[in-house]
């Protein structure tokens, strides 16, 4: 399942990313985090999909290690699913130098091919999700700014379980999985009940006996699909069939459901600072290499009050409502829109105005700019 992102916290990853050494300084990342987004293309026989990917890529020719994240699944029809881009975490990375890419699956988004949906059998779901992410990353790490050598596999809910798949195997490079909140809920077959907590087990049991790489699990109490205890099972059932896995049980989370934990910023009190240790002992690298630039802040204007939600542009009823949460939100906060309506806010993150304008982007078909900063209006009328 995909969470809407939670944009909060910010100055505590300063404090939990490692400095550069002595001496040296991060180079600098540009505030869009340099993101891509790219068609491509996988052949197998006589079919080929494509699959809509996001690519936040460090500056310069690299070669750079490669993170692959593994998107989950909202409700209902796949196509509908928003391309993924789990900002804060990509952020995260991207500071460390890695080239991170977000491949959507076959039938999700804008990804052609169908969705395969194997129902209560929750081991071929993840192996069947696997199989053409396997594919993506063998033509992936051949590019020339890659590192092929040193890939972190990530993934949350259902893409956690697909990457638990991919630790199964012997993929070249490949060197460690983190897993948030990892599995598929699927309640009945054809109208009959489907143990789908046992199965959810037994799959990690099966991915566990032949785990080829180590994994960090990071799984919350008020998990709303796994509470507190299927976690443990889970984890217990793959440690007893040789996987190697280390399982973080932080508790409840405090700002939400624990399944979109590593949505949020604030989340990376609870995830940075292990899976950097995590990452240190399989040999990926994790010193700091980059800083990511600030969006400039504009100006205030006295285009209107800014509790007025009805004196924005073209902002629909949908928009208003978006407009009077960034109201009650904490600060430091952005609301950006666009020519046609499209709109997207941010509040507490490292950079809250370009994660603001990022948001609006991604729904708009023109360009964003920001409508309010904090507690002014900055927009300037067209």
């Amino acid at each position: 399942m995909i969470a809407r992102l939670g944009l909060a916290f910010g100055l505590l990853l300063c404090a939990i990313v490692p400095r550069p050494a002595a001496g040296a300084e991060a180079r600098s990342v540009d505030w869009t985090l340099n993101e891509q987004v790219e068609m491509i293309r996988l052949d197998s026989g006589l079919w080929s999909v494509e699959l809509e990917t996001t690519i936040f890529k460090p500056p310069g020719d690299g070669p750079f290690p490669l993170v692959v994240v593994n998107h989950g699944k909202a409700l209902g029809n796949p196509r509908f699913d928003p391309r993924a881009r789990y900002v804060s975490l990509s952020r995260a990375f991207l500071e460390m130098g890695y080239v991170v890419v977000v491949p959507m699956r076959p039938g999700f988004s804008k990804s052609t091919g169908m969705y395969i949906d194997s129902k209560c059998n929750i081991r071929a779901a993840g192996d069947t999700q696997a199989d053409l992410i396997e594919q993506f990353i063998s033509g992936f790490r051949k590019r020339p700014y890659v590192d092929g050598s040193n890939i972190l596999v990530v993934g949350q809910s259902y893409g956690g379980l697909t990457a638990m798949a991919l630790g199964s195997r012997k993929i070249e490079g490949m060197k460690g999985v983190v897993n948030f909140a990892g599995g598929l809920k699927y309640e009945s077959m054809g109208g009959s009940p489907c143990n789908w907590q046992g199965t959810l087990v037994e799959a990690f049991a099966r991915y566990g006996e032949y785990a080829k790489v180590p994994s960090i699990w990071f799984y919350g109490d008020n998990d709303s699909l796994w509470g507190s205890e299927l976690p443990k099972a889970m984890h217990a059932a793959y440690a007893k069939a040789g996987g190697k896995a280390e399982l973080v049980s932080y508790g409840p989370w405090p700002y939400g459901d624990a399944h979109a934990m590593v949505t949020s910023y604030r989340s990376q009190s609870i995830w940075l600072e292990p899976t950097r240790k995590f990452m240190e002992s399989v040999d990926l690298p994790t010193q700091r290499k980059f800083a990511i630039d600030s969006y400039p802040r504009p100006p205030k204007t006295d285009f209107a009050a800014l509790a007025r939600p009805d004196a924005i542009p073209r902002l629909g009823a949908e928009g208003r409502s978006a407009y009077e949460r960034f109201l009650a939100s904490a600060r430091p906060r952005a609301f950006a829109v666009s020519a046609e309506g499209a709109y997207g806010w941010a509040s507490e993150g490292p950079d809250s105005l370009a994660a603001a304008i990022l948001s609006c982007q991604q729904r708009a078909k023109s360009k964003c700019e920001l409508y309010a900063v904090d507690d002014d209006v900055v927009w300037v009328q067209r």
